[in-house]
């Protein structure tokens, strides 16, 4: 089986060589760019399973990466994995709403790093692995080409809405609680962040319309996607 291939872009030689190190023991391939430019010069070059991507990058930012990665039809598949020596968290929502799939604060446990690649490289396949469209009512997900219509109009949403969307559609009729949602949807389990939860939620019901009413809240546990059987 072929290796899973990593870009490490990060402008610390001494951590990017670590990284490379342990990612290559642990059975994968990796590639450094040290710079945004030719992080993004790179993608464009050759085909990725893995961005691993610090925010402080001379030129072109972490985040004005990732914000091109997701903006481009042939990338915006490509899970992200944020790692920076800042934790504050106006850093962590704004690298959460652009789609980012983990992120990780310096200074970082190797072997930490290992196991959260191997989960988000695991969830990735696994969403890879389901049905490419999902149906309920007048709402259709079509996971291949990234596209939510509700009948027959196209919806936008952003990656981490489509996300939130097809989990919930996944396991429809399913409690999913709001730390639940964290860690599968956004990779993290801090408390803080539930409110996050709610506020993707409202804007994906306010975008969805008469849809919306599909994701339910179900008091004092989280949401649920109805069933396609249940009562209007």
């Amino acid at each position: 089986m072929a290796k899973k291939k990593i870009l490490i872009v990060e402008d610390d030689k001494d951590i990017a060589r670590l990284i490379q190190y342990n990612m290559d023991k642990a059975g994968y391939a990796c590639a450094i760019a040290v710079t945004g430019e030719a992080a993004l010069t790179a993608l464009a070059a050759a085909s990725v399973d893995l961005v691993m991507l610090d925010v402080m990058l001379p030129g072109i930012d972490g985040l004005e990466v990732c914000r091109a990665i997701k903006r481009d039809p042939d990338l915006k598949r490509i899970p992200v994995m944020m790692l920076t020596a800042k934790g504050e968290e106006v850093d962590r929502i704004v690298g959460l709403e652009l789609g980012v799939d983990d992120y990780i604060v310096k200074p970082f446990s190797p072997r930490e790093l290992v196991l959260r690649v191997k989960a988000v490289l695991r969830r990735h396949s696994a969403g890879a692995e389901a049905g490419d469209v999902l149906a309920a009512k007048d709402l259709l997900l079509d996971k291949e080409r990234h596209r939510v219509t509700v009948k027959g109009r196209e919806v936008k949403l952003t990656a981490m809405e489509f996300k939130l969307l097809t989990l919930l559609m996944e396991r429809r009729g399913r409690v999913q609680d709001r730390e639940k949602l964290l860690t599968d949807v956004w990779g993290i389990d801090a408390e803080i962040y539930t409110r996050t939860v709610d506020t993707h939620v409202r804007r994906l019901r306010s975008k969805l319309s008469v849809a919306g009413g599909l994701i339910e809240t179900v008091i004092g546990a989280g949401y649920r996607f109805r069933q396609d059987d249940d009562e209007d």
